[in-house]
């Protein structure tokens, strides 16, 4: 299964004085079983870009396929398959609707015409995979809700879906530090199972050196760099600040520490691997001293 971008522009407000090109000619192939990290300073095509791979925005020019369906048709067909791609965006008060927590995250399920005890066990699911107990949240308005419990509610709403792929625009916004771990430490981990392939948005480069298994690097709507996370950070690093992003701020102080002929594991992911790295490296030294 995969997402195929062909040759696709955007254009916001054609023809008026405010026209504006979003993407340009981009081109790119999502396959399942694949971390996709989405970087980029503000303004260029992210946002776009993953509002065209479910459906919610059309080309202005090229075509958006899910396993060879044209997202741009309107038939029963397209429909499942644009399902099959759920979205989280960075707001969710915006995805919110219903009156209870329960009626928001049943309404996907609902509408893919599931039983009402399959229903159930998606929402109690999708509601354990992100950490609220369901008898406590159930008959609670998802509006009187924090920021933080909103995400979570808005996560379980296209979780309960059971989407082939998962778009998630900046998931970490307004969760507290255990929050977002937790979060992401659930996501991880329902990915490496293959439930779902995930398409990150985020300014967090730590999360993308740790999660990501492609990295995709956006400029002025077109895709600049396209490969593995670690090689674009260590050898890329003109290109990204030319593009107003920088690498993780681990990656910058293990490049500054071999600059200085420090032996260090410059392609460290955590600082937990760093430091095993580092004292592999240099603690036979250390405790000789």
């Amino acid at each position: 299964m995969s997402i195929c971008v062909e040759e696709v522009s955007h254009v916001y407000g054609a023809r008026t004085p405010f026209e504006k090109e979003a993407l340009k000619h981009v081109n790119l192939t999502i396959n399942k079983g694949e971390f996709i990290g989405i970087i980029g300073h503000t303004g260029s095509g992210k946002s776009t870009l993953i509002q065209h791979l479910n459906g919610l925005l059309h080309p202005t020019s090229g075509k958006v396929t899910v396993d060879g369906v044209d997202l741009a048709g309107k038939t029963k067909e397209v429909m499942e398959k644009r399902h099959s791609v759920g979205m989280v965006f960075q707001y969710p008060e915006h995805q919110l609707f219903e009156e209870t927590v329960e009626k928001d995250i049943a309404f996907g399920p609902l509408n893919q015409g599931c039983d009402e005890e399959e229903i159930k066990k998606r929402v109690k699911s999708a509601m354990k995979f992100v950490g609220l107990d369901y008898e406590t949240f159930k008959e609670r308005s998802p509006f009187r809700l924090s920021g933080g419990q909103q995400r979570r509610v808005a996560i379980a709403g296209v979780v309960a879906m059971h989407p082939d792929f998962l778009i998630l625009d900046e998931p970490s916004a307004g969760l507290d530090p255990i929050g977002r771990r937790e979060i992401f430490s659930r996501i991880q981990n329902w990915f490496r199972r293959g439930v779902f392939s995930v398409i990150l948005v985020s300014h967090n480069m730590d999360d993308m050196a740790r999660l990501a298994t492609r990295l995709i690097v956006m400029h002025e709507g077109e895709i600049l760099l396209d490969g593995d996370p670690m090689d674009i950070f260590l050898n890329h690093r003109e290109e990204l600040e030319f593009c107003g992003v920088d690498v993780p701020p681990l990656t910058k102080t293990l490049l500054y520490l071999k600059s200085r002929n420090i032996p260090v594991p410059e392609r460290a992911k955590t600082c937990e691997e760093a430091a095993d790295g580092l004292y592999r490296m240099v603690g036979g030294n250390i405790h000789a001293d």
